[in-house]
């Protein structure tokens, strides 16, 4: 019996790809529903005001404000484009960590903590090095490579007791989570002299890497203008107002360099191959203890690379009191890995899309009375469907083999016919 339909679906990239889409789908509706009570329910809000944050949730990326008349206005928003880019930096490479250890069968829940240890590298060497012993370039690189070598050397840590004494890597990465904010926490809160110099009323703040650190008549003071970021390349001119930088366009080289390694590469198919049977790949002559450690230190070094490229961006700021609560970037690594289907490439646009929720979420707060937690809410939705992804693609593989090509009425029957009389004929023969 011959099936018919779309060919599409029978290739399981693209009910993949669907499947995430879907998900994405009902999270933007259930979103929209939500807008919609508190805006029915509401005395400060109506249908009006509903209709103007559904838009938004769709549309909210290219919404200009609001005229004179408070009318929303809509076109290309070079300042929200490129927020979105520059806050998708760290997401696209925490998701890549999340991926990486996915892809050898292991979940890096550890992520923040390899994201925290991989900020404290690099603005302890970016604040650190005197940018009158060095170029500005060279201690961005060494801030960098920095950063990266910390979130690997964390990541080690739960993949040696995974590797040698079989932990779960899930209690070990949430310990070493707790561990480094309180050793980040106590890193910065000991050596005041990363602290803010530059706005007083922030004391608790490391502050912008762009205020260079230089000895001025025998004191150390933090110089304007030469100090330690990531170049623009011409993103500024492209996207004015806005944070982007040359971070982008790195965080997508390095995904597809991911993508080449983990497909192109001997490496990367003796990762795959411990991540889908440790014990065959063993049996096979693949060190499986190295490269569990391997990769949970190549996911560790991703997470590093995201705290860097944020962190070296010139305009952010870290607070240091880190222990009250994990940075996000970290945890939020799961459900861009998970929407991808922990695929390199597709991870550059998930990330692109959560980011553009956070986006989404600030139009709302400022151009509505709504409050930006709806996007929240929105995200907690499809990364729970995003979770169940296997679901859908099960259901769709389970319609696309429902339509089944009907035979002929004749030809069923003279198939019948052909097996009732199969054993008599055998039978005979015994006989």
């Amino acid at each position: 019996m011959n099936e018919h339909g779309n060919p599409l679906l029978k290739r399981d990239g693209v009910r993949t790809v669907l499947a995430s889409l879907i998900s994405i789908v009902i999270g933007l509706a259930v979103g929209s529903v939500l807008v919609v009570v508190v805006g029915l329910f509401s005395p400060n809000l109506g249908l009006s005001s509903a209709w103007e944050g559904i838009r938004l949730i769709f549309l909210g990326l290219f919404s200009t404000g609001r005229n004179s008349g408070g009318s929303l206005t809509w076109g290309f928003n070079p300042q929200s484009v490129g927020n979105m880019l520059f806050r998708a930096t760290p997401l696209i490479l925490t998701g890549l960590s999340v991926s990486v250890a996915f892809k050898t069968g292991l979940f890096n829940i550890g992520a923040p903590g390899q994201y925290l240890m991989g900020t404290m590298a690099t603005l302890a060497i970016a604040l650190g090095i005197p940018c009158s012993a060095l170029p500005s370039p060279l201690i961005w690189l060494l801030a960098f490579l920095g950063g990266m070598l910390a979130g690997a050397l964390w990541g080690c840590i739960p993949g040696i007791v995974k590797a040698f004494l079989n932990i779960n890597e899930v209690l070990a990465c949430i310990m070493t989570n707790w561990i480094a904010a309180n050793l980040v926490t106590w890193f910065f809160d000991a050596t005041k002299v990363f602290q803010n110099t530059v706005e007083n009323t922030k004391s608790g703040y490391i502050y912008k890497t762009a205020y260079g650190r230089t000895l001025v008549d025998g004191v150390w003071t933090y110089v304007d203008g030469n100090g330690v970021q990531t170049a623009k390349l011409g993103l500024d001119k492209l996207f004015p107002g806005s944070q982007v930088n040359g971070g982008i366009l790195i965080a997508i080289l390095i995904a597809v360099g991911v993508y080449i390694l983990m497909t192109k590469t001997t490496l990367g198919y003796q990762l795959k191959a411990c991540g889908s049977n440790r014990h065959a790949a063993r049996y096979a002559g693949v060190n499986d203890k190295r490269n569990i450690v391997l990769s949970m230190a190549i996911a560790g070094a991703l997470s590093g690379a995201g705290a860097a490229l944020y962190c070296l961006a010139g305009n952010t700021e870290f607070f240091w009191s880190t222990y009250q609560a994990l940075p996000a970037t970290g945890f939020n690594g799961i459900p861009v890995a998970l929407l991808a289907a922990n695929h390199p490439v597709g991870v550059i646009f998930t990330g692109c899309f959560m980011s553009m929720l956070n986006i989404v979420g600030l139009q709302l707060t400022n151009l509505t009375a709504y409050n930006e937690y709806i996007t929240d809410v929105i995200i907690s939705v499809i990364v729970y469907l995003s979770a169940f992804s296997l679901v859908i693609k099960m259901l769709l593989d389970a319609r696309r083999k429902g339509k089944k090509e009907i035979q002929p009425v004749p030809e069923r029957l003279q198939e019948n016919q052909a097996e009732a009389e199969a054993p008599t004929e055998k039978g005979g023969e015994q006989a």
